[in-house]
């Protein structure tokens, strides 16, 4: 029997979903269906692009509510406080610099489902994330990314 998959997410991260999805469902998709009802009424359909257009949305929109409820019913909540305080985890906020004398950096590591790199939240899937999960503060670690090796000192996990 194949391994049922799960969503490693902060309490955050799976709250957030759960707006998007009562947004979807409850806002979006009346929308896109009235959309239809209007393309329709403009006749023949084999050659209507709203009509296509409209259909099309709700494709995207009806997938996307799929995988937000298949995600949240195998969310895997991270409780960060449950690792030792200076370990590296899922849910927390990690400050490194690579070394020898580059800026520090900071980015909290979270599921793949809430990451948003521009607001410095990294998923634990990436290079970066992989690299650090398990190291502890003062730590230095090679980390190896598509670009080469990198090795950090981990300054601060809060």
């Amino acid at each position: 029997m194949a391994e049922q998959e799960s969503y490693p997410m902060t309490e955050e991260g799976r709250d957030k979903l759960k707006k998007e999805l009562e947004d979807l469902k409850v806002n979006q998709r009346p929308k896109v269906v009235e959309r239809i009802k209007v393309a329709r009424s403009y006749g023949d359909l084999s050659e209507n692009s709203e009509y296509e257009s409209a259909k099309d949305e709700q494709s995207m929109l009806e997938s996307r509510i799929t995988t937000i409820e298949h995600m949240l019913q195998y969310a895997q909540i991270i409780d960060s406080n449950a690792s030792d305080k200076d370990e590296v985890t899922v849910g927390k906020a990690v400050t490194f610099k690579e070394l020898p004398d580059e800026d520090p950096e900071t980015y909290t590591i979270v599921g793949a489902a809430e990451a948003d790199p521009m607001s410095g939240k990294i998923s634990n899937d990436s290079p970066i994330a992989k690299g650090l999960l398990g190291h502890r503060l003062n730590e230095e670690v090679t980390i190896h990314i598509p670009a080469g090796d990198m090795k950090v000192k981990i300054l601060e996990v809060k």
